[in-house]
């Protein structure tokens, strides 16, 4: 759980290294306060000037002070309620501010309209009194060190879960690297040899004939496990970065791709990983649904996010529920990261994924 920023700084946003956005302008609550009792009170002044001079018998004034008092009553006791300790006991300190701000009002409307009898004020407080005791018992429970405890285990889930996906990944390229330094490059050889083989039985038609056809089979498994060693991460992922791999895809690519990069430094390789497949997915569908479109893939890196864009101008219409977005939306959304499908029909498809950065 995040600590909660003090009132003056509700506006700030959060903060930032050298590389981060530009900080915004502090929310000066003093000052704001300080306005706003000013402006209560010459209103007050002026309409109770008014009021003497046109020798009014109906004291009316008294609402126009109470219409300044009332916001002023409200941001006094935010403030003073802002200024508890965070957690329960601020959000409870925020309600039983603003209850009291409205039930001292009620009694002041009580007393201005005259009504004497019935003290119904009392009715409205009783509530206010049950709902601030309910607050109270449920948030009670979640002691701080209850609260700590939980933020702790949190983050603990955090780490654990982005460190097995980095074992993943990792694993995963171990995988690639083996399929195709070691069965596929063994696949490669055996296919030379039964060439080979077959041009020394070019008497024998029959036995050449069964080379070829093992050739022709060690070719389809060559391309298959370059499938699916492509499918898994491709070398140039590892070796060289985002970047260069999202080039390969577009030099691959049936459709004319425009790649723009902004990396200055390579991110976790959890992270390229999925980013790598973002575009992967996002090509294929332009290359399958959009023939003839073009389209622009844009990578841009801060201190805090990767932000990957891939956009076509193709028919549009793509379903964001379909299996390979939804694939990518659960790989995306494992790394705490989103993804956006924009598809309207006749407007082309942007897809566009930000995945976090920061340490």
């Amino acid at each position: 759980m995040h600590a909660e920023a003090p009132i003056s700084e509700w506006a700030a946003g959060d903060a930032g290294g050298p590389a981060a956005r530009p900080p915004r302008r502090r929310f000066d609550s003093g000052r704001i306060l300080a306005i706003q009792i000013v402006v209560g009170a010459l209103a007050g002044f002026a309409t109770t000037a008014v009021w003497g001079i046109t020798g009014g018998e109906f004291v009316w004034p008294v609402w126009v002070w109470l219409g300044f008092a009332i916001p002023i009553a409200f941001h006094m006791a935010i403030r003073w309620a802002w200024a508890r300790p965070p957690g329960y006991r601020r959000r409870i300190a925020v309600q039983a501010a603003i209850s009291g701000v409205l039930f001292v009002t009620e009694i002041v409307v009580w007393a201005l309209t005259g009504q004497g009898g019935t003290f119904w004020p009392l009715y409205s407080g009783t509530g206010y009194l049950v709902l601030l005791g309910l607050h109270a018992a449920i948030w009670g429970r979640l002691s701080p060190e209850r609260e700590a405890a939980l933020s702790a285990r949190v983050d603990q889930l955090t780490r654990t879960r982005r460190g097995a996906l980095d074992v993943q990944a990792a694993e995963l390229r171990r995988i690639e690297r083996d399929l195709h330094d070691g069965a596929q490059a063994r696949l490669v050889a055996l296919s030379i040899q039964l060439g080979m083989a077959e041009d020394r039985m070019a008497a024998q038609p029959e036995v050449a004939e069964l080379f070829r056809r093992a050739r022709d089979e060690a070719g389809a498994a060559i391309a298959e496990l370059r499938d699916l060693a492509r499918g898994i991460a491709p070398p140039v992922l590892a070796d060289r970065g985002l970047e260069a791999a999202v080039q390969a895809l577009a030099k691959r690519s049936p459709v004319p791709v425009e790649v723009e990069a902004d990396i200055a430094a390579r991110p976790l390789p959890v992270i390229e990983t999925a980013a790598y497949f973002v575009v992967a997915e996002a090509l294929t569908n332009v290359a399958k649904h959009a023939r003839g479109a073009t389209a622009r893939a844009t990578l841009r890196l801060d201190a805090e996010r990767l932000v990957v864009t891939v956009s076509d101008d193709g028919p549009g219409g793509a379903d964001p529920a379909g299996g390979g977005l939804t694939g990518l939306r659960h790989r995306v959304e494992a790394l705490d990261g989103t993804l956006d499908v924009t598809s309207p029909p006749g407007g082309g498809t942007t897809i566009r994924a930000e995945l976090p950065c920061a340490s």
